[in-house]
């Protein structure tokens, strides 16, 4: 820790629409990877914590669900949820896709946060800025600046790292002076089961194509200590249809052999041991409306009432 300067710590919010990033620029700023990063939207469901250490400041990053237009109880829970890690935080960071420009979720993201009142810290992060010419990124921050009065403007590539440690300053000296919120060598706030859930559900979401992803959830059901050093995870792959269990099983069982092996190599190198993950697939029709699953997933079952 740095000498003779105080101690910050605080939450910061990341929020935008689906795929704008979130997900890629917690990772990066924490260093490790806490949350999932599929080129499909709406993989993040909960409000995810991840956390860095910037000189004399703890960082508390809160990626949350994409905001979007909810169709289903687990869409508003999770936009829900969304809302939440904003009002509660610090500092809120406004994520948004330099090609993509000010669309009309971005307006819809600006209209809440306008209602949400005044008093709010909120900066925005232009992302993947290596995707359009200067001319563009400077007519589009003009544009952003104009629709709501911002903070602070940051024009960063999050899977690249360009910009983020101008960011990461910035963020360090604008949290409140306080004691660290977690012990120095913790990376994140989920427990590892729920960790370990999130890995194979992001496997699933690469290997799956079209609406099945969202038609599934991951549960780590037992978690055994063994004497060895190892653990062996036991875990449960709900789906909501007869038809989606055949294609998560695949051929012979080789969709999810191949879907365990690819989250045990994965959890093994985030905990440095060896790992011994089980896998089964059950069929859960009403999955999407049964509390526990959301408790399970970090959401509040009520935020998804109509």
């Amino acid at each position: 820790m740095t000498q003779d300067l105080p101690t910050r710590a605080g939450f910061v919010a990341l929020i935008g629409e689906p795929n704008a990033g979130k997900s890629t620029l917690l990772n990066q700023m924490v260093g490790a990877k806490v949350s999932i990063v599929t080129h499909k939207v709406q993989t993040t469901r909960a409000r995810i914590r991840g956390i860095a250490i910037h000189g004399p400041a703890q960082i508390v990053f809160v990626d949350t669900p994409g905001i979007f237009r909810p169709r289903r109880r687990l869409d508003r829970s999770m936009v829900a949820a969304a809302w939440g890690g904003a009002s509660d935080a610090d500092v809120v960071l406004l994520l948004i896709e330099a090609h993509r420009g000010l669309t009309d979720g971005t307006q819809a993201i600006l209209d809440q946060l306008r209602a949400l009142g005044q008093g709010m810290t909120v900066s925005l992060v232009i992302n993947k800025i290596d995707r359009v010419k200067a001319e563009t990124l400077l007519a589009l921050s003009r544009q952003m600046n104009e629709a709501y009065p911002f903070d602070q403007t940051f024009m960063i590539s999050a899977e690249k790292g360009y910009g983020c440690d101008g960011l990461r300053d910035w963020l360090a000296a604008s949290l409140p002076e306080g004691p660290w919120l977690y012990p120095e060598d913790q990376i994140a706030d989920l427990p590892m089961r729920m960790i370990a859930a999130e890995i194979t559900r992001e496997k699933l979401t690469l290997r799956l194509h079209e609406e099945i992803p969202y038609q599934l959830t991951v549960e780590t059901e037992a978690w055994e200590e063994k004497s060895d050093g190892s653990a062996r995870v036991e875990q449960v792959v709900y789906v909501s249809r007869q038809g989606h269990k055949g294609i998560v099983l695949g051929k012979g069982g080789e969709t999810i052999k191949a879907v365990g092996q690819a989250a045990r190599a994965e959890l093994e190198e985030f905990m440095s041991r060896r790992v011994h993950l089980f896998l089964q697939v059950r069929l859960r029709e009403n999955w999407l409306n049964e509390s526990e699953r959301y408790d399970e997933m970090g959401l509040n079952f009520k935020d998804g009432d109509g």
